[in-house]
């Protein structure tokens, strides 16, 4: 018998076929995942893996443990502060500042990203630039939906130009070590299967990320969902105010005009007028240049009135002991309160009743009997029934929410200022992160000097120290990092690494590798043409693992099995190690199949489907160019 037919001659066991039934049925569970939450879903499926004994109580938690999930999470924290202390709008601005439609910012995301990528770690990168792109699509009233997926593809592609683009690569590098120094192959072989080269796998990778490029620039488009966002429908909803905003000298939006300074288009709001030195400018025209000390007179909903107070140096104008110090200014949340008929201060003045002396909170705007009110905020008679749009302390909620004073008291999430005094600081401990796990990747091992520190398996303790440290700082709170955290995410990936672990120790995933490759092995065809065809089962088989199961696990198996089909097939493995090196890094149709995928996947509102039909052709489109490139940069023989 070939040498190849041996590979995958194995008849799997019953817990190989168990474990391939629960995965299928949590795949189809996901196609109806409206009805059950992803992340019970996954968790369901490693208990029922687990109880049948497929995986120990051990390999099926291991994702819980896992220094990949560890680190996610604390880059969902480091990318807070980023956001709390201003630094993701300034990086905002930087790329997506003069785009002011989709088709420009896509392109705009085209062109950085997979640059930026090539050398900086997929899951850090899209933690800084997630919210930077929901932000912007926030202002220009554009679906998330429509921009997420392609920044999560664009960061994968971007990935395999370089071996530390991608921590899959890294795990490659690994597994070749392991085959070098298992003693199972001749000098020659081990002259074939070392390490991949930093720059090696850019002659392949490079070009399917420009094919890819192309692919996300036109065809992605067409086929995105557009989710409508709440916030297009806000004016029709929700109460409007106005409200009255002074230009603090050194504001930024000093010397810009209206226009540049983006004040057009945040959804829901709108500039009525400008008072400069009593000479009312309206209606405000966009190439209106702002000046300090300009009082400017909003009016729309609260949500988007919250995005004036994060902009630095512009604060409300209701009350002139209102705090500009970005430490005190941080500290407080917009709410909102209706007076009750035995309020105090009804029938007084907002400049007479002394709201900020009783209740600690300034009144920024004032909505009445369904209409805003148009008057300047200190000559408004208060009334019984006025809801009030307040600026307050944190705890001001639960404080006054039982208070006679009022009919009803409610917070508005997300609605603190930002500590711009700390964003430097902030923006400065994650380049340092990044450039610590680049640094650990490159001169990482457990053989190099400084290996405790330079080794790429306490990264996820290098994220958790920079995050440490933006709390030491000051650039966000403990509570702060807390809720950046997101749980289901963490929990998802962690269960499908218990899932994936029951697939490889079942034997399945070895068996559906092997089986696929033997079975083109002993096809009737011309030698070329066999030889061909393993490179494609080796890069496919790697494909299709990589969507059911964690990418570094897909390389684990697929290695030695790719080196084993050259040497029997008489080939050389260098071809063999790229396909799967790059294979098993790109991932498009599951949002399971790579981490970005599903950090994207909640705030996008996406559903399976949409990877499966956004994703399915460019992974389809890069197997083919894959598949002809690798052998014509990589001979199959020397």
């Amino acid at each position: 018998m070939s040498p190849l037919a041996l590979i995958g001659a194995a008849t799997p066991g019953w817990h190989a076929w168990f474990a391939i039934a629960v995965t299928v049925g949590i795949f189809v569970g996901l196609q109806r995942r409206a009805a059950v939450p992803v992340d019970l879903l996954f968790l369901a499926g490693l208990v029922v893996v687990t109880l049948a004994g497929v995986v120990t109580p051990t390999e099926a938690l291991a994702g819980f443990s896992s220094g990949a999930v560890i680190l996610i999470g604390a880059l969902f924290a480091a990318s807070a502060a980023l956001r709390t202390t201003g630094a993701l709008d300034w990086i905002g601005a930087l790329l997506l500042g003069g785009a002011d439609n989709e088709r420009s910012a896509l392109r705009r995301l085209a062109l950085v990203t997979p640059l930026v990528s090539s050398v900086v770690l997929n899951t850090p990168l899209v933690a800084m630039l997630a919210p930077v792109v929901m932000e912007w699509c926030q202002r220009r009233n554009v679906s998330p939906s429509r921009m997420l997926i392609p920044l999560s593809y664009l960061t994968i592609l971007g990935g395999v130009c370089t071996v530390i683009g991608t921590s899959t690569t890294l795990v490659c590098n690994a597994q070749l070590s392991r085959e070098v120094a298992s003693g199972r192959y001749d000098q020659e072989v081990v002259a074939r299967i070392g390490e991949i080269g930093f720059g090696e796998i850019t002659w392949v990778g490079a070009p399917l990320a420009v094919l890819g490029v192309c692919y996300v620039l036109l065809i992605a488009p067409k086929l995105l969902p557009n989710r409508g966002e709440p916030v297009a429908g806000l004016r029709a909803r929700r109460r409007e105010y106005l409200v009255e905003m002074i230009v603090l000298d050194g504001c930024p939006l000093v010397g810009k005009t209206v226009e540049e300074a983006g004040l057009r288009q945040l959804p829901g709001l709108f500039l009525i007028e400008i008072d400069r030195d009593q000479d009312i400018l309206t209606p405000v025209a966009p190439t209106d240049r702002i000046a300090a000390r300009d009082r400017m007179v909003f009016t729309g909903v609260v949500e988007t009135i919250a995005d004036l107070e994060r902009i630095q140096g512009l604060v409300p104008a209701a009350d002139h002991t209102y705090e500009v110090a970005p430490a005190q200014r941080s500290k407080r949340r917009l709410a909102e309160a209706v007076l009750s008929r035995t309020s105090p201060i009804l029938g007084q003045l907002v400049r007479e009743a002394s709201f900020r002396q009783r209740y600690n909170a300034a009144i920024v705007a004032i909505h009445r009997n369904g209409e805003r009110l148009t008057n300047k905020i200190g000559d408004i008679r208060l009334e019984p029934g006025d809801t009030l749009l307040l600026q307050a302390g944190p705890g001001f909620v639960e404080t006054h929410r039982n208070n006679r004073d009022f009919y009803l008291v409610s917070g508005l999430d997300g609605s603190s200022a930002r500590r711009h005094d700390r964003a430097l600081a902030a923006l400065g401990l994650f380049v340092l992160l990044i450039a610590w796990l680049i640094a650990a990747t490159l001169f990482g091992g457990d053989g190099a000097a400084w290996g405790h520190v330079l080794s790429g398996k306490p990264q996820p303790v290098i994220a958790i120290l920079i995050v440490l440290a933006m709390i030491a700082s000051r650039c966000l709170t403990t509570s702060q990092a807390r809720q950046a955290i997101d749980l289901q995410v963490l929990i998802t990936i962690a269960a499908a690494v218990g899932v994936g672990n029951a697939l490889s120790a079942s034997g399945a995933a070895d068996w559906i590798a092997g089986s696929l490759v033997s079975g083109v092995a002993q096809l009737d065809a011309p030698e070329w043409l066999v030889q061909r065809l393993l490179l494609a089962s080796v890069y496919v088989t790697s494909m299709l693992l990589t969507e059911v199961i964690t990418n570094i696990a897909v390389a684990t198996i697929m290695m030695p099995l790719a080196i084993g089909v050259a040497v029997a097939a008489g080939i050389d493995p260098r071809p063999f190690i790229i396909a799967v090196a790059i294979a098993s890094s790109l991932s498009f149709a599951t949002p399971i199949g790579y981490q970005t995928n599903l950090m994207v996947m909640g705030p996008g509102g996406y559903q399976p489907r949409d990877y499966l039909r956004v994703g399915l052709p460019l992974a389809l489109v890069i197997a083919a160019a894959a598949t002809l490139l690798i052998p014509a940069v990589f001979p199959l023989v020397r």
